[in-house]
């Protein structure tokens, strides 16, 4: 018995005597699955529209289509993370993304790019879900610790992703032209590949130990946790319009490709440091009031660029938005954390994924539509503000279990 645990025994050691690496290697999955697999298209968007010829509702497709597989991936991961440990879908889900990122450079036609934002979706939310749940192992003995952990991962690591999408997509398309827009996705998935050996790295050490099969399951209280789960499913519906539309507006404002890149760039620094505007606020409530916050500041950032539509105005909105946008499944995940038994993190963490999954399926292609409608995608973005509002309103009602 001895021989045959004492590997399990020496990696639980080994990744509590440097925990902050392992940490950084979750935060860079979250990088790929968020920061280049979600949200990189909305600066490939303007390109890619006017190589293919897309209107809005064809270019929020892509989007809905990812979303649609971010649904199934997190329902799959609900179901299978009681019979296959986290460390093991993380790893698998990261592969299977950076895969598909490479993939999806490779074809223009509209069932190519479906198919692999599909795939993206499905495995970046295997991915994403086990992260959370690994994450929430850090620092155990250690609240604030370990929502500045939480924090870390979900706002450094995607905000990592979108500076460096920021900084060199836009430029890239400006001196290349439309054209090398497949390029972009190339450059995507090679920034992936290299983070891959430091995330698995960080999976393997915190590999739990797995559940006995003669131990019953603890339910989860979803019913008790529906004001959290609907201002989640708000966010979901709400945020994604401003990720996939801000490059098409600002193109449509005729913003030159430098003041693009400067945008997104300032938009992913806004993320990478929001954990430590919202650590104080995560360590000290276990109800819905984080959630709510964070909602009010992602309506704020959305509605600025039509309100005010105007450069200043602009990078102040980045700020805003990207102050508060990565920090939503962070305060889930502290929910979770400070409510629930350490065994039921990961379906807790699953079940508010599928949600928020769902619920953003509807925004990128309502948005699009709404854009053509109008003419004008601005009211998508107004609309989009008003939806994440009511969702901080119902999110007030979550009181501590």
């Amino acid at each position: 018995m001895a021989v045959s645990t004492a590997p399990q025994d020496t990696a639980k050691s080994t990744a509590l005597s440097r925990p902050w690496l392992v940490l950084a290697g979750l935060a860079l999955g979250v990088t790929v699955t968020n920061g280049f697999a979600r949200f990189a298209y909305g600066l490939l968007l303007p390109a890619m529209q006017s190589e293919m010829g897309w209107n809005y509702s064809q270019a929020g497709w892509l989007n809905t289509a990812n979303a649609l597989g971010y649904i199934f991936g997190a329902i799959l991961t609900m179901v299978l993370i009681g019979r296959i440990s986290p460390t093991k879908l993380f790893a698998f889900g990261l592969i299977a993304t950076t895969l598909a990122l490479f993939a999806t450079g490779l074809n223009s036609v509209i069932w190519w790019q479906t198919l692999w934002r599909v795939l993206a979706g499905v495995f970046g939310a295997m991915s994403f879900s086990t992260a959370g749940a690994l994450a929430a192992g850090l620092f155990q003995g250690d609240p604030r610790r370990n929502a500045l952990a939480i924090a870390i991962l979900f706002g450094s690591g995607g905000g990592l992703g979108i500076v460096l999408a920021g900084a060199s997509i836009p430029l890239m398309l400006d001196a290349y032209g439309p054209a090398a827009w497949p390029m972009g996705w190339i450059v995507i998935g090679a920034f992936s590949l290299s983070f891959l050996p430091l995330c698995l790295w960080s999976a393997w050490k915190l590999r739990p130990p797995s559940a006995s099969s003669n131990t019953k399951a603890t339910p989860v209280p979803w019913r008790r946790m529906l004001p959290e789960m609907l201002g989640y499913a708000g966010f979901g519906l709400g945020y994604i319009v401003y990720l996939t539309f801000l490059s098409a507006w600002m193109t449509h404002q005729s913003a030159e490709p430098a003041f693009i890149s400067l945008v997104w760039v300032l938009l992913g620094l806004s993320i990478c440091v929001s954990p430590l505007v919202w650590r104080p606020i995560l360590a000290r409530h276990a109800s819905g009031l984080p959630l709510a916050l964070i909602l009010v500041g992602i309506a704020i950032g959305s509605a600025l660029p039509v309100v005010l539509p105007s450069g200043p105005a602009l990078l102040f909105s980045a700020i805003v938005f990207g102050l508060s946008v990565f920090m939503a499944p962070g305060a889930v995940t502290n929910f979770s954390r400070k409510n629930l038994p350490p065994e039921t993190w990961g379906r807790a963490i699953s079940i508010f994924t599928v949600v928020f999954a769902i619920a953003q399926t509807v925004g990128p292609y309502g948005a699009g539509m709404i854009g053509d409608y109008f003419g004008n995608i601005g009211i998508s973005l107004l609309v989009a503000a008003a939806i994440l509002l009511a969702g901080a309103c119902i999110a007030l009602l979550q009181k501590p279990l």
